[in-house]
């Protein structure tokens, strides 16, 4: 494939990027904000806008923070709720910022809901708690009668009966993940290969650049691969800041991740990224970025591992706080989506004005990007320089019947993306 240069898109006083080749700014350029977003919600009727053809509604809502998506073979869907227990707060002289705008913390819900649409008319008519008292769940898998939930310090296994619309039995933990209160980023994905015989699961920094001390960072940072049982847990790749969506690059066995990256280096930097994950390589952090670019407060690297870093495949602005990936391999959205990326961008708190709040298409061609990233789904911002945004996607999945679901945790939403006339069709 040609090299291509990114699309460059003139902001304000600053160049911003998508691509493969991105230029990047020295750090402390510009100046770091701290600019968190405002909520205002859906109000009036409107919804996320997607490209002509294609129909966006409000599947569910009344939820509390919902985060991630998972489809059991039946057609359920799952929405894993949870939050922060300790939320996030910068502090700016004697003021604490965040705990009112798009960092709202709630007190974390803790479960997993089910929600059954067997009609298929676009509207669920069960709705139940399938999973209660958890720790900050995020990632979900099933595997034959097995059903996996990947807490905040740990993966628990319960047995699942087809048709099921809850589950009474006491988990199993079968391995445990590093939490603690040093804890900013705690979800935790898990994904399996094809033949489900390895589990990989997405484990973020406690911190931003391990300010902290690299002691509360054991085995974060990483994405670690393990045996179904819990057993051979080792890391897979290491310094990915904060991986969070994972999926298999269609017609591959590459792991493909999007990562957000660390902030207050300035108004352009660090850029988030999508990239096929090399077993064994190193992607940087604390101690550099994008290749060997080296991050000034992180000084004292073990000899020899800057130079070694590898370099992400694609580019997706900086402070976006990228974190959803699904790849399209059904068939009814137009050829031009199929075997693409789709990504979520939760969106900045780093940055002025706001970035991110949409849902990106990455065009991909024999496993790899192949273009310019497309805007698919927008309206999330209301105004970038008030600070105004109605919503914030997260999770995404793309269901066997070919349509695609977002969650929107800040308004408490999940929203379904059909085209055209198949969006109640026969399953794909």
């Amino acid at each position: 494939m040609k090299k291509m240069l990114p699309l460059l898109m003139l902001l304000g006083h600053a160049w911003i990027l998508y691509g493969q080749r991105p230029e990047l700014p020295p750090p402390h350029a510009t100046k770091s904000y701290t600019n968190y977003s405002h909520v205002k919600g859906w109000d009036d009727g409107t919804k996320p806008i997607a490209p002509e053809g294609f129909e966006v509604t409000l599947y569910a809502d009344g939820f509390n923070n919902p985060r991630w998506l998972y489809e059991l073979p039946n057609g359920d869907l799952l929405v894993a709720e949870a939050n922060s227990h300790f939320g996030f707060f910068k502090k700016i002289g004697a003021a604490l910022i965040g705990a009112t705008k798009s960092n709202n913390v709630k007190k974390s819900a803790d479960r997993i809901t089910l929600l059954r649409d067997a009609d298929h008319d676009g509207v669920p008519e069960t709705r139940t708690v399938f999973l209660k008292d958890l720790h900050q769940p995020f990632g979900m898998l099933l595997v034959g009668d097995q059903f996996y939930v990947a807490n905040t310090d740990g993966l628990l296994r319960f047995p699942y009966t087809t048709g099921a619309t809850s589950i009474n039995a006491k988990g199993e933990k079968i391995a445990t993940f590093t939490a603690g209160k040093v804890n900013r980023h705690w979800t935790r994905n898990i994904i399996a290969n094809k033949d489900k015989t390895k589990f990989y699961i997405a484990v973020g920094c406690g911190t931003d650049h391990g300010e902290k001390g690299l002691d509360k960072e054991v085995l974060r940072a990483n994405i670690l691969e393990m045996n179904p049982d819990g057993s051979g847990m080792r890391v897979y790749a290491s310094g990915l800041r904060n991986p969070v969506g994972m999926d298999w690059a269609p017609g591959t066995n590459i792991l493909w991740t999007v990562v957000n990256e660390r902030d207050e280096l300035g108004n352009d930097l660090v850029p988030d990224y999508l990239t096929g994950v090399k077993e064994g390589a190193f992607y940087g952090w604390p101690y550099c970025y994008w290749g060997q670019h080296k991050d000034p407060r992180v000084p004292n690297a073990p000899e020899g591992l800057v130079e070694k870093a590898t370099v992400p495949d694609y580019e997706l602005k900086s402070h976006t706080a990228s974190l959803g990936l699904a790849f399209y391999t059904k068939n009814s959205f137009p050829e031009k989506y199929r075997n693409g990326a789709f990504i979520t961008q939760h969106g900045s708190w780093n940055r002025k004005p706001l970035s991110g709040y949409k849902v990106l298409f990455v065009p991909f061609k024999n496993g790899k990007p192949a273009g310019e990233a497309e805007e698919f789904l927008t309206g999330f911002m209301k105004d970038s320089v008030a600070g105004d945004v109605r919503g914030r996607p997260v999770g995404i999945i793309v269901s066997d019947r070919g349509d695609m679901f977002i969650t929107d945790d800040k308004t408490n939403r999940v929203w379904k993306i059909s085209y055209g006339k198949l969006k109640s069709g026969a399953r794909m």
